[in-house]
């Protein structure tokens, strides 16, 4: 099937169910769808003067801002910090209940008041719903619940406009088992070319009757789901790293290698400037499918990265990451320039890295840094780890990169200073995870990276919450994300504070939940539509009560509207990092050297509670009229300053440019941050 545009209606009208054998019954997947006296923070908001939608190759609307230059010393995505939209909660246009394209493109304005320079939109395609749109049935047209392709283009050449780039999920690891092609792969029985579009495999046991093999889904139970044949009898099984509604692709087989080269030049013709790839380490597996080892934990197949795991992060994935990018690289001259991938992987920085070499993908997210225990041991270690086995790829600057590559002092254990060849990407938040504002606030703040599956650990999210010691952990984690080398995402309602939702039972949409036997409520509570103002749900986010996800009572004071006005709200104290991000020379790509109470001596006897770092600009001072201008306020670098002990750290106030909490007579309390002139 040629990746071509159709309607959402001709979509509809031919959808069949695909008749599955689960336990002993047959299934259709149609049936899922289922205060003391203080000192204000200080910020810094200078008034840009030259329009960033210039510099990626389109005509900006009057206010139009300054962004990222694209130029080959410092690509655009190398400091970028990009504003994740889930589009089925952001804004309900049209009423129905359902976020929705036209929503996205009337609030645009919110992310560049924000002062972000990219959005990601999460699945957009049609979609049964089964894991909320990660189910792709066609990768080249719009769910018509969200819109239209036209709906799009709108919202792509608006955000260019306005000076946004916008990147979109691509979903290559699994697709809808109402996809077209894996329809006619069932219906066409065992032997059957376009089954070996996917992994198909006779079952064992005496009627092969038993799966494939031990491997088991990461919602839960096996990876395999029995089909029933054309004959109406129980035949082959399908693998699902996810989902019974998600079969997995092959990726071994060249038809699906051709159609997603199709499917990236769809969009990129259409102006998308990039891809974030999920499940990125898992397209590729070992085909021989030999069993994995027994989690003792759960007594089945494990899905340990840690370990050498046939399920993921296999050698080939290498060929299809620099098959992609030779594609991306097809766009270099055209408006907005190559286009980029950042990978969706939670592996460990020694692997992670390797996809991020020269030919392969841009970025991938630093999911050890969310998952971190909010503690400065924890956090120093994740970040030094991140930082070195950057400094050994070249995704950036392939001549600096073998520059440094070479040096011994980009892998120096703490106390040492990184200089960034490629790029980290930092994340405390997505649409997976416990919101920040909930998590922090949690007696576990970590998350176990070896397994997956814990991200959703069900013993920590049981836990209770200290919600307002939660916000403040993470507006200081703000400030230590946003001072930190490289690029950073934004979930939607982090910059509102949002904390997660304890969504009702009868309500809650998540494959997990079922999968799990009602023990697992899954990710719905951070996926609940943002707040924009009134006093009521749905806080102007719909004009119909009936949201998709039931919105909280107590959500009334972060709304947008809410907290626009007050200097010390979250919205604000986003406003002013990612000001002062984008203006001060030290941020974004450059130097980064840890404090100690030698270079200074307020750390002393705070120095093992104390996050300090400087940042100090590295590459040429940009042009007049580029995105980092000179620092208006004379200083060549800033101090970066998170304190997690009992201690205040005193801070000199006339250098202080921010603080995650007002502050008193200078002092930096506990769960704080603050930046400082140096």
């Amino acid at each position: 099937m040629p990746c071509t545009a159709r309607t959402p209606a001709a979509h509809a009208a031919d959808a069949w169910p695909v008749r599955l054998l689960r336990a002993g019954q047959l299934h259709s997947t149609t049936d899922q769808l289922a205060a003391s006296t203080t000192e204000p923070m200080r910020s810094h908001m200078s008034t840009p003067t030259v329009s960033r939608a210039s510099q990626i190759g389109i005509t900006p609307e009057p206010g139009g801002r300054p962004g990222p230059t694209g130029t080959d010393a410092e690509p655009w995505w190398r400091s970028a910090v990009v504003y994740q939209i889930y589009p089925r909660s952001f804004f309900d246009a049209d009423g129905d209940g359902t976020g929705d394209l036209r929503g996205i493109t009337s609030h645009l304005d919110h992310v560049v008041s924000l002062g972000a320079d990219a959005i990601w939109i999460s699945p957009w395609y049609p979609s049964p719903m089964v894991d909320g749109g990660y189910d792709v049935a066609d990768y080249c047209d719009i769910h018509p619940d969200f819109g239209t392709l036209d709906d799009a283009d709108t919202l792509i050449s608006t955000a260019h406009a306005k000076g946004l780039r916008v990147l979109i999920d691509l979903v290559p690891n699994h697709c809808s088992s109402q996809h077209p092609w894996f329809r006619e792969a069932v219906s066409g029985g065992p032997g059957h070319p376009m089954r070996d579009r996917f992994v198909f495999r006779d079952g064992t046991g005496a009627h092969g009757e038993l799966p494939p093999n031990n491997w088991p889904s990461v919602f839960g139970g096996a990876a395999w789901q029995r089909v029933v044949e054309p004959d109406g009898k129980p035949g082959q099984w399908y693998l699902h790293f996810f989902d019974p509604g998600q079969p997995d692709w092959n990726w071994d087989n060249e038809e699906v290698r051709a159609e997603f080269d199709r499917i990236l030049r769809f969009w990129f013709d259409r102006g998308v400037d990039g891809f974030r790839v999920d499940v990125a380490d898992a397209l590729v597996k070992d085909m021989s499918l030999p069993d994995v080892p027994i989690d003792p934990r759960t007594g089945r197949g494990t899905l340990d990265k840690s370990i050498d795991n046939p399920m993921w992060d296999q050698p080939g994935l290498a060929e299809v990451q620099r098959r992609w990018r030779a594609i991306a690289r097809e766009y270099a001259d055209t408006p907005g320039g190559e286009r980029v991938f950042v990978a969706e992987a939670y592996l460990p920085h020694d692997r992670l890295v390797q996809f991020l070499a020269p030919d392969r993908f841009q970025m991938s997210f630093d999911f050890e840094f969310l998952q971190s225990a909010w503690d400065a041991d924890s956090l120093r270690w994740v970040i030094d780890g991140c930082l070195a086995a950057h400094a050994r790829t070249g995704s950036s600057n392939d001549e600096q990169a073998a520059e440094l590559g070479s040096r011994d002092d980009v892998d120096r254990p703490p106390g040492g200073d990184h200089v960034d060849a490629s790029t980290a990407t930092w994340v405390i938040g997505n649409h997976d995870v416990i919101r920040p504002a909930t998590r922090y606030g949690k007696p576990v703040t970590g998350i176990d990276f070896r397994h997956p599956e814990d991200f959703d650990d069900i013993a920590t999210k049981a836990m209770p919450s200290d919600v307002d010691l939660g916000r403040r952990r993470a507006r200081a984690a703000l400030l230590l994300e946003m001072a930190l080398p490289g690029g950073a995402y934004v979930y939607q309602g982090e910059e509102l504070g949002l904390d997660e939702v304890q969504v009702p039972t009868d309500r809650i949409e998540d494959p997990t939940w079922q999968r799990s036997g009602h023990v697992d409520r899954g990710r719905d509570g951070c996926r609940v539509p943002i707040p924009w103002g009134d006093r009521q749900a749905p806080y102007g986010w719909s004009t119909t009560s009936g949201t998709w996800l039931p919105m909280p009572d107590h959500w009334a004071k972060l709304t947008v509207a809410a907290q626009d006005q007050d200097a010390n709200s979250t919205l604000s104290l986003y406003r002013a990092v990612l000001a002062e991000r984008r203006e001060n020379p030290a941020l974004g790509a450059g130097r980064m050297v840890w404090e100690d109470e030698t270079s200074w001596p307020a750390l002393a006897g705070v120095a093992g509670h104390v996050l300090a770092f400087r940042r100090e600009p590295t590459l040429p001072e940009p042009a007049s009229g580029s995105q980092r201008g000179a620092d208006s306020r004379g200083g060549a670098g800033l101090r970066c300053v998170v304190n997690f002990g009992t201690a205040p750290v005193p801070l000199d106030t006339d250098t202080i440019i921010i603080s995650s909490i007002p502050l008193t007579d200078g002092l930096l309390p506990r769960d704080a941050a603050a930046w400082v002139r140096l």
